[in-house]
């Protein structure tokens, strides 16, 4: 494709400018261009055949010079008038210092509509040449740009990803930490398999957390969490689960389940009643999570909103950046309770 705009376009230029004077001179005079002889008209063609070869030339090297003297980037006004204007500088020079002598020379001399005919006809093709092949140069510079732009933006975001799991990590060591250490003082046994239950939760998360994993292992973990958390909580707790059984090779983003099921286990209190549900609708995986709490708990504390960790916020940011616009998340309170509520469209 390069060989032919620099070698098979020059000629198929320099004849629409042949054609288009003589069209334009003919009308004028009547003359018609095939009654000349064919020795004249040859030598005009290949004249103008040479002239463009020569103008197209420097019409490329006039473009690559003004692209390293303004980025691809600038699209402004500006530089368009100031190439325009080089342009038409660059037309006038060839076509003055070419054709006009050329046209002096042949026929009856050179005459007012041959100037006119000769400044005009060159100069609105290499407007139109112009116009195309600078829209294509910025076309592709606005494309690159927009990419690069992209990738700056997912590399932020991935940024953020990894910032607000690894706000995650920290709590959640403290509190299987916590957990065996408390342990290993009442029930040696119970502590040792706490201790699997942590190693094999710790494994889960070793993986890259952002990619998507089968829903059936985010319910194993969250099962494990489950068993981990309700060691450490109140014989008055009343747990109730339910997973669906159509929940197996769903993908979905890992840990963000999670945090609502530890929000319910830190802040359960009153008749102490937990109540978790997972299951699957048309394209869509729903998580509800009820928790009883005491009368007397500020509400700010039981929405996560004043927490250090992950909490609640640091959920609704992980869900707007991995499922933007596929996700409902909602919370409610009422004096006895509070429930949070998660649906995600994993298709």
């Amino acid at each position: 494709m390069r060989s032919f705009w620099k070698y098979g376009f020059p000629p198929i230029y320099g004849l629409l400018v042949y054609l288009t004077i003589r069209v334009l001179l003919d009308t004028v005079t009547g003359m018609r261009w095939w009654h000349r002889n064919w020795q004249i008209n040859t030598l005009d063609i290949v004249t103008t055949i040479l002239f463009s070869y020569a103008f197209l030339y420097v019409f490329r090297r006039m473009l690559r010079w003004l692209d390293k003297k303004w980025p691809a980037t600038d699209f402004s006004s500006k530089r368009i008038r100031r190439e325009l204007l080089f342009l038409i500088l660059l037309d006038l020079i060839f076509q003055n210092a070419v054709l006009i002598p050329y046209a002096a020379n042949t026929d009856d001399g050179l005459q007012l509509w041959d100037v006119a005919d000769i400044n005009t006809v060159p100069l609105l093709y290499s407007l139109i040449l112009y116009g195309i092949v600078r829209s294509n140069t910025f076309l592709k510079a606005h494309i690159a740009s927009r990419i690069q732009l992209e990738k700056i933006t997912n590399d932020q975001l991935q940024t953020e990803l990894k910032f607000l799991k690894a706000q995650y990590h920290p709590h959640f060591l403290f509190n299987a930490l916590n957990t065996i250490y408390f342990q290993m003082d009442e029930d040696t046994a119970a502590a040792k398999k706490s201790v699997e239950k942590f190693s094999e939760l710790l494994r889960y998360q070793l993986y890259d957390q952002n990619a998507t994993v089968p829903v059936s292992q985010e319910i194993h973990y969250l099962k494990n969490f489950i068993q981990l958390a309700q060691t450490r909580s109140s014989e008055k707790l009343q747990l109730q689960t339910h997973f669906d059984d159509h929940l197996d090779g769903q993908q979905v983003y890992p840990l963000l389940f999670l945090p609502l099921v530890e929000n319910a286990f830190k802040y359960v209190g009153g008749d102490y009643h937990l109540e978790i549900s997972v299951a699957v609708q048309d394209n869509r995986i729903e998580v509800q999570v009820d928790n009883s709490i005491p009368t007397d708990i500020p509400a700010v504390n039981v929405t996560g909103e004043a927490r250090k960790g992950i909490g609640l916020e640091n959920l609704k940011r992980r869900l707007e950046l991995l499922y933007p616009g596929k996700h409902t998340f909602t919370t409610a309170k009422t004096p006895e309770s509070f429930t949070a509520a998660l649906t995600l469209q994993y298709r």
